[in-house]
């Protein structure tokens, strides 16, 4: 079985702590690895969390403010040091292409990986390929900002029990799965007798917003939905101001759009304890966890 995981190599906001980073969120999901918002020291993030950077095929931006995006440019460095063979795919509000240009042309190196760029100008599915569909929404922060929900394909599963009843072996379980039936001793075996279809699972990221019905659409039915909670219900005056979310109000979102668990992050650097964060979110949308640097959560 392949790593799927949430890895938290940055979980501050605007203003790294202590023990907070600028954010950055690494996901491994079959066999590809989705790096959200690459905020400064996000490179050496990937050194404390054991995991090699080389993992990363896709890298999104939400923004261009730089808490979130300006590691990109050291990332994009690194992988081509290490001389990936992928490609790596960025995904970014179109609107901000002036600012990619600049983090990803900074310094002087010569350039030997593959990058495609995907500025992204309207709503809706920006890629669908053999792994994911990912579709973009506008969020509202005062400046072109984007969430993201990534839902990887169906797959069908066999059903060992009946394979073995059916008398589908070796070689023939994957006849069955390319002509859709077999004939075993004189006996028609269907696929649909012996597997099933799993659908793909959600994960849904938003960073940097006030709540909205993008933010819902987004999260519905998600596995795993990843969202902004810079502060608590008691400065929520500043919230409001800064176009940022509280814990509270990040927990309706995942209650109203049916997900299956909620991870906040981006805190303010005000707060020294983040499970002040869970603890408010729980009383609306229980099963909530709160980021912290280098924690990893199994999806």
């Amino acid at each position: 079985m392949t790593v799927r995981d949430l890895t938290i190599l940055g979980c501050s906001s605007q203003q790294p702590t202590r023990t907070r980073n600028h954010g950055a969120y690494l996901v491994r999901w079959n066999e590809e690895g989705l790096l959200f918002d690459p905020g400064e020291g996000t490179q050496r993030q990937f050194i404390f969390a054991n995991v090699a950077p080389t993992c990363v095929t896709r890298i999104f931006v939400s923004h261009f403010h730089g808490d979130h995006c300006l590691g990109l440019g050291s990332m994009l460095m690194r992988l081509n040091l290490d001389k990936v063979t992928h490609p790596i795919h960025c995904y970014f509000p179109a609107s901000g292409q002036i600012y990619f240009d600049r983090l990803r042309h900074g310094t002087i190196y010569h350039q030997v990986i593959q990058i495609v760029e995907h500025p992204i100008r309207e709503e809706g599915i920006v890629e669908e390929d053999e792994h994911f569909r990912i579709e973009a929404r506008f969020l509202e922060h005062g400046v072109e900002n984007i969430g993201w929900r990534i839902t990887e394909k169906d797959s069908r599963k066999f059903d060992k029990v009946k394979l073995d009843a059916a008398g589908v072996k070796g070689p023939n379980v994957r006849l069955l799965e390319r002509n859709g039936e077999i004939v075993i001793e004189g006996k028609k075996i269907r696929l649909e007798d012996v597997s099933h279809v799993r659908k793909g699972d959600v994960l849904a990221v938003a960073i940097d917003t006030l709540p909205c019905q993008e933010a819902i659409d987004l999260a519905r039915g998600a596995k795993l939905f990843l969202c902004e909670s810079t502060y608590l219900e008691t400065h929520r005056d500043l919230a409001e101001k800064h176009h940022h979310m509280t814990a509270k109000q990040a927990a309706e979102i995942a209650r109203a759009a049916g997900a299956e668990k909620l991870v906040l992050t981006h805190f303010s650097a005000r707060y020294q304890d983040v499970e002040d964060f869970a603890k408010e979110a729980r009383l609306i949308f229980p099963n909530t966890l709160a980021a912290e640097d280098l924690k990893v959560f199994p999806f």
